[in-house]
């Protein structure tokens, strides 16, 4: 650390941030929010601090979200979204995208839960949804809170995946597979010639 740091400062006339450098190994050390992982062949990845930032903002907009439509929700956090996947589209490993798609449907499943509030009201809604009468009815009395109820399978069925496609949330993977096609395209288009 001393050598590079002697070098950048002589050499290269740059000054270095002791608080923010250290020499370590690539996968444990974070730059512009990605990280390495740490095969033979690194790829590149979104830093879990990444991941923990973007949590921590859709959890905003999501708290501001109870009362409202869950279609205003998803519309609040599209840019949110799109922006973040559009900086780490440079990452090859897709978990990330996977996992946080999931965390967010969760999240957008648990407001509705809450919203329906009776019991009820959520068998009569999971029954409108394709739930049969008996599964319906267990589950909207299982006096578990919402958290447990968004990640169950009786709303994962009822909410599905596709469902939230239907209404217009964007999916962070979907995204970055778009990128990467878009960027093969480009790589394979053949040049025009120009007479």
């Amino acid at each position: 650390m001393e050598s590079l740091t002697r070098y950048l400062a002589k050499r290269l006339r740059l000054r270095v941030n002791r608080d923010k450098s250290a020499v370590d190994r690539p996968w444990k050390r974070d730059f512009l929010g990605y990280s390495m992982t740490w095969h033979t062949q690194p790829r590149l990845k979104v830093a879990s601090d990444s991941i923990q930032k973007i949590k921590t903002h859709i959890r905003e907009v999501i708290r501001k979200g109870r009362g409202r439509s869950l279609r205003k929700v998803m519309e609040e956090l599209t840019p949110l979204l799109r922006g973040w996947v559009n900086y780490f589209r440079l990452s090859t490993v897709k978990i990330a995208f996977e996992e946080m798609d999931g965390w967010i449907r969760r999240k957008l499943r648990s407001i509705l839960w809450r919203q329906w509030k009776k019991p009820r009201t959520r068998a009569k809604k999971l029954m409108e949804r394709g739930i049969d009468k008996v599964r319906a009815y267990t589950s909207a009395y299982n006096g578990r809170g919402a958290w447990w109820n968004a990640g169950a399978s009786h709303m994962n069925a009822a909410i599905s995946t596709k469902w939230f496609a239907q209404q217009g949330l964007l999916s962070l993977l979907t995204e970055v597979q778009r990128f990467v096609n878009l960027s093969r395209t480009a790589v394979c288009r053949p040049a025009r010639t120009v007479v």
